[in-house]
């Protein structure tokens, strides 16, 4: 074996490790990126040793360029007014509204309030892509109403953190966003792809929920004794409700997918339009525009430090010959194009468990997908397939961000046992939407190809 690709283990391995011992992720990236561009450059100018092609501190320079191109790059402009726009619409009081409206309309019916809160994720998923805030959000409308009418705790907790995730898939996903941009596909495609499955993965928990409080009784609790008669006043209402949530999905992924507006003039829009919502709601001030600001402020710091830190490590890697290593490491297993694609998604499935999307996204992805791409297989249905694996992540111990979300406002009572045994069923159904996808393209192919035309 070469040095170089005995360097390429060594910087990969000594990642992971550190990683473990909790590390900021950002700063790790870099800094053992840093140490072993320094001793490579060291073992090639001091010993003649074949590093590959880092063989000097001028051709490290290069990164410089790479620094550029990403605070250059008009298509992440998108991403603080999309994390803007979802912590805008955390605070405008539309989810309230639905939350308490689609109660009356679901509530009389066996599992209605666990339909509800699934509806109601589905809305906040295709309007702020925000995870953290719509699981937290639902957490705190509908666990305690849930317990009140005897839901059984795991299944709450299962409900609540599945339909929180959809937003990372359901565009606009600042998640599809990232993965356009690290393997330069459109983000339109990207978008128009993931609104099928994902919209099928709502329905998917929403029958989940239906066939366990018919053969599951007892978790599920029957229709209340107080339950309101449904009525046609009240259906109105509640579809009123969902109006303004339309309207800001239409503008946002309609101007999109119609070519009316580029991602990044959309996520304008969108941030614009969740403010007049929360001015509509009476939501809106000057400390709520303060606090939306910082808290904005923050997580694109968060996304970027980790962005330049992965680059870092992404260039290193592969002026040490790490990328002609995967690649090899990947024919070597005689899969054709197919059992590639199962290998990849099943790395990205194990490294959930330990890894957050960020890193994913932005260190192993762009490491794979040109080897998925050189099979000549299509680059919009295999991110998807991606993408679907991805969500497992966020349900995952032990660092399902979704989990912590969850545990953070739950009412006294529920334990982070009634957590993780809630979302097993649910991380089974992503995988199953995973497998449909997989076995049947057009379903992520078939809207792409119709706004867009076949490739």
């Amino acid at each position: 074996m070469p040095f170089y690709e005995i360097l390429s283990i060594a910087l990969m391995g000594t990642f992971i490790l550190a990683l473990f011992l909790g590390y900021p992720v950002a700063w790790l990236l870099a800094g053992v990126s840093m140490l072993f561009a320094a001793i490579a450059i060291t073992l090639t100018t001091q010993f003649g040793i074949d590093t590959f092609l880092l063989t000097s501190w001028v051709k490290f320079s290069g990164i410089v360029d790479r620094f550029d191109a990403i605070m250059s790059n008009w298509v992440l402009v998108s991403l603080p007014m999309f994390v803007y726009m979802g912590l805008m619409l955390d605070r405008s009081g539309v989810a309230d509204v639905m939350m308490r409206n689609f109660v009356k309309v679901f509530g009389g019916i066996r599992g209605g309030l666990g339909l509800t809160v699934i509806v109601i994720g589905i809305l906040l998923a295709a309007s702020t892509g925000i995870v953290g805030a719509s699981v937290v959000l639902l957490a705190m409308l509908s666990m305690p109403i849930m317990l009140q009418h005897h839901y059984s705790k795991p299944l709450a907790c299962g409900i609540v953190a599945a339909s929180g995730t959809l937003g990372i898939l359901i565009p606009p996903s600042i998640m599809l966003v990232l993965m356009a941009d690290q393997v330069s596909v459109s983000v339109g495609d990207l978008f128009m792809g993931a609104m099928i499955p994902g919209l099928l993965l709502g329905v998917l928990y929403m029958i989940f929920v239906m066939l366990v409080g018919i053969f599951r009784p007892d978790i599920v609790p029957p229709r209340p004794a107080d339950a309101e008669k449904l009525t046609v006043r009240q259906i109105g209402i509640a579809f009123l409700s969902t109006i303004p949530t339309f309207g800001l999905i239409l503008v946002v992924l309609g101007s999109i997918f119609f070519g009316i507006a580029t991602p990044t003039e959309a996520s304008g829009l969108g941030a614009f339009g969740a403010m007049l919502l929360a001015a509509a709601n009476g939501k809106l001030s000057w400390k709520v525009i303060r606090q939306v600001g910082i808290d904005t402020t923050t997580t694109t710091c968060f996304i970027f430090a980790i962005f330049i830190g992965a680059t870092v490590f992404a260039y290193v890697l592969r002026m040490i010959g790490g990328d002609e290593l995967i690649t090899e490491m990947f024919k070597g297993t005689g899969l054709g194009p197919q059992g590639m694609v199962i290998l990849v998604l099943a790395v990205v499935f194990v490294a959930g468990f330990f890894l957050d999307w960020f890193e994913i996204v932005l260190i192993i992805l762009p490491l794979l997908a040109p080897v998925i791409k050189h099979a000549g297989l299509d680059m919009t249905w295999f991110l998807i397939l991606v993408a679907l694996m991805l969500q497992t992540s966020f349900l995952t111990p032990p660092v399902g961000f979704s989990l912590f979300y969850l545990k953070g406002v739950v009412p006294k009572g529920v334990t982070i046992r009634d957590i993780y045994v809630g979302i097993i069923p649910f991380v089974l159904l992503q995988l199953l939407m995973v497998f449909i996808c997989f076995q049947w393209p057009q379903v992520i192919l078939w809207l792409p190809e119709q706004m867009y035309g076949a490739k």
